[in-house]
């Protein structure tokens, strides 16, 4: 039966693959993913992971690419970090939000009496600087839903979004 291999290289970092589960190890922490598949068998030689694809289907082959971008991710993740940069935009009425230990308080959006709270709910870090939240981490995927969970907190509905802009939104990621 024919396979197919794709290699990653571990430059700065440690992998260590566990049954269905790949740790890897960098100077900013450690991040670890379980592989679902089991049409796809990972192992580590010296310092290079090889992704193999055990059937050479369209599905199968898909499937191989996907796991090398997680885990390349994962890699620049241990090496880099991720921070995702939010506008904190209010036209009508100034917001208010402050940071509490792992919430995000949110005052007077759009004039409202009682304040809205968002949970960070993954091992983030959450900073406030003027204007804009700084949510960063080592995993892209806490981070990215970390940024997505406190947009949909100041989502507006059942009004006309090109008059009313308030809300807090996604400005850049990297």
């Amino acid at each position: 039966m024919k396979t197919i291999e794709r290699k990653i290289e571990l430059e700065g970092v440690k992998a260590e693959i566990e049954g269905n589960l790949i740790r890897i190890t960098g100077p900013k922490g450690t991040v670890e993913r379980k592989i679902t598949d089991k049409s796809i068998k990972i192992s580590k030689e010296d310092s290079v992971i090889i992704i193999t694809a055990m059937n050479p289907k369209r599905k199968c082959k898909r499937m191989m690419e996907t796991m090398r971008a997680h885990i390349k991710n994962m890699i620049k993740g241990v090496k880099e970090g991720y921070e995702y940069k939010l506008k904190i935009c209010s036209t009508h009425f100034p917001i208010n939000v402050s940071i509490s230990g792992k919430d995000v308080i949110i005052k007077n959006f759009l004039g409202e009496k009682h304040s809205r709270v968002c949970k960070i709910k993954y091992d983030v870090d959450v900073k406030l600087e003027k204007d804009f939240i700084i949510i960063s981490g080592i995993d892209k995927e806490k981070v990215g839903q970390a940024a997505a969970d406190l947009e949909q907190t100041t989502r507006i509905t059942n009004r006309d979004r090109r008059v009313f802009m308030d809300g807090i939104y996604i400005v850049s990621k990297g």
